[in-house]
Formats: C-alpha cells, structure tokens, sequence
C-alpha cells in the first residue's frame, strides 16, 4: 500500500505526527513524518511496553538462532568488525580507546574491540544475549537498557559503538543525546540501522509485488534513509564523518533468489556475500570494499546504513518528545 495523503496522529507523550502514509502492516501505519523528518510507525508504543519484548523475548522468539549462527559466522563478523575499529583508530589518539557498545547482543563486537586492546563495555536489555556475553565471552556487559538513569553510572568513553538499535526506540532523538553525554570531547560514535524502503525494495514492492518483508511493527518502529538519519544525528550534536552502506543483499531478489520467506535460501545468500567480502578483505580489497559500500551509500543502496560521527563541541538541549516544534526544519 501506498498513500498520498497526509494524516494527523496524536500520540500521548510522543507529540503530533502527520505526514503521507507510505505502508500499512498489521495494523500500523508507516507515515513519512514532516515534523520527525525520517518515516516511523503509528501509533507508537511506550518505552514500557517494549521492555518484556527485549528483556525477555527477542532472542527466544524473534532470533531463536541468531546467537548459533551469530558464532558460525565469526570469522565474518570479526573481518567487519576489523574494518570499523581501524575507523575508529584512525580518528582518535591511541590512548583513547574507551568504547560503549549499546544494545551489544551476544557481545562479538566487544570482544573483537578488547582483543585489539581497547576497554570495552557493553549493555544490553535481552537477558539472553548478556548473559551469553558475560559467561562466554567474559565480557563486562550490563543487563539493562540505556536511559538517564543507567547512564549516570557509566562513565565516559572515546566511542560508542550502536548497532540494531536506533530503529527499536519510541524515541531515538532521546538516546542520541545521552549519546552525546557519554561521549568525551570529540568522542565518536558509530550507528548501524536498517537501509529501509530503498530503490530495490521499492522496485520490488512496486513493481514486482514484493510484500514491504521489511516493515516490521512493533519490533521496527523507524525506518531511515542516509538523508534522514544523517539530519537526525546533526540535530543531536554530532558532525558526519563517514557515511557507507552493508551489502545490498536485495539483488538476490531482483536475481530471483526469494530468501524472504525461505530461511535455508536466506543462509546460502548470505554465505555467499560473506565469501565475497572475506575474499576482497583477504587479498588487500579493504580500500575497495569500503569505497564500493560508499557509492552505495550516495546512491542510497545496501541492506543498512553505516554511519560514523563526531561529537561536536556544542550541542542543543536534549530534544523534545518528538513531533514537537523544535523538531521541524523548513520545508523544501
């Protein structure tokens, strides 16, 4: 579905929302938002009622084998994960090497980011995934969610690392500026969501009678684009430095590899963007890689955007519930 007329919802605590409706799954709508200025879910939940969903649920019942094939694909993980740390290294002095990773999961990319010598701490509000990195993996690790409270406790840091996360949040402004607060001067900060409602998939839900597999209320509320996430994080107080993409496992649709309702197609897909990305790494292709993955970027193409930035020396106030006027920029 695809509207063309704008709506205006009213979400107790989340402010005033309109804008055109893009999709509408399950009972939710997806509004192209003029005052959040990136597409989101309506009605949107409270912080409340996603709290058993990710304390308890997620891994058991949304990933039930993230964490096996999560260990199966290591050796993958730990190549990607190589080629952000070298970011983050070249942007900051080498005694700077504190990091906070939110929303860590089963903790790999901790535990990559210790083995290269950093101090690393996670936190993470599935009681599985903590619970695996702390005994698995030794990692410190604290079961919780992110919010002002916890994050009195923590500390500062020289990097936070949020990958998966932004996209889950009623109100994802809000944990951008405790970003900000945790950060020490100049202080970095790497984001990784979802790349949603992208020339492919448009082309496939549009054209080619593709269900929208991935609008997925209530777990995804937000669903962001390089334009929307990067004005997002500008407004938090943060300077891009880096913009790429991950690999745009799409075309195996336009291919005629239909993955989406087929999780054994979905592996052998996946295997093979694993072989082709060890293989460039492997052979000295670093540089090409990551060039590639930021054409894809400028063409808004890649499963998720990949997102590096720098906390600027000043910045606003803790935005307001979103929706509100402080979030509204001139419209085009």
């Amino acid at each position: 579905m695809t509207g063309t007329s704008s709506r205006l919802w009213l979400d107790a605590g989340h402010g005033a929302h309109q804008g055109p409706v893009v999709e509408a799954v399950d009972g939710y709508h997806v509004i192209d938002c003029e005052a959040c200025r990136f597409k989101h879910v309506v009605p949107l939940p409270v912080q409340g009622q996603l709290q058993d969903v990710y304390e308890q649920d997620y891994y058991s019942t949304e990933k039930p084998f993230y964490i096996e094939q999560y260990q199966t694909d290591r050796d993958w993980w730990n190549a990607v994960y190589a080629q952000r740390y070298e970011f983050l290294e070249r942007q900051l002095p080498p005694s700077r090497r504190r990091l906070l990773d939110v929303g860590s999961g089963p903790g790999l990319f901790l535990a990559h980011g210790r083995d290269r010598g950093w101090q690393t701490k996670g936190i993470e509000p599935s009681r599985q995934a903590a619970a695996y990195s702390q005994s698995q993996l030794g990692l410190d690790v604290l079961h919780a969610f992110l919010d002002r409270q916890t994050a009195s406790g923590l500390g500062k840091f020289d990097a936070i690392n949020m990958g998966e996360v932004l996209e889950h949040l009623p109100e994802p402004a809000q944990m951008l500026s405790l970003a900000h607060e945790l950060l020490e001067e100049d202080g970095l900060l790497c984001l990784i969501v979802p790349n949603d409602f992208n020339p492919f998939q448009t082309l496939l839900n549009r054209r080619l009678g593709f269900r929208p597999w991935w609008v997925a209320p209530p777990h995804h509320l937000n669903y962001f684009d390089q334009g929307s996430l990067a004005e997002l994080v500008e407004r938090c107080g943060f300077a891009i430095l880096r913009q790429e993409t991950t690999f745009p496992i799409d075309m195996f649709l336009l291919m005629g590899e239909n993955y989406i309702d087929d999780p054994q197609l979905g592996r052998t897909c996946h295997r093979r963007r694993m072989k082709f990305e060890q293989n460039l790494l492997e052979q000295g292709g670093g540089d090409l890689l990551g060039s590639l993955y930021q054409a894809f970027a400028r063409l808004n193409l890649g499963r998720e955007i990949v997102l590096f930035a720098r906390r600027s020396a000043h910045a606003d106030a803790l935005p307001p519930a979103r929706g509100d006027a402080g979030h509204r920029r001139p419209p085009p």
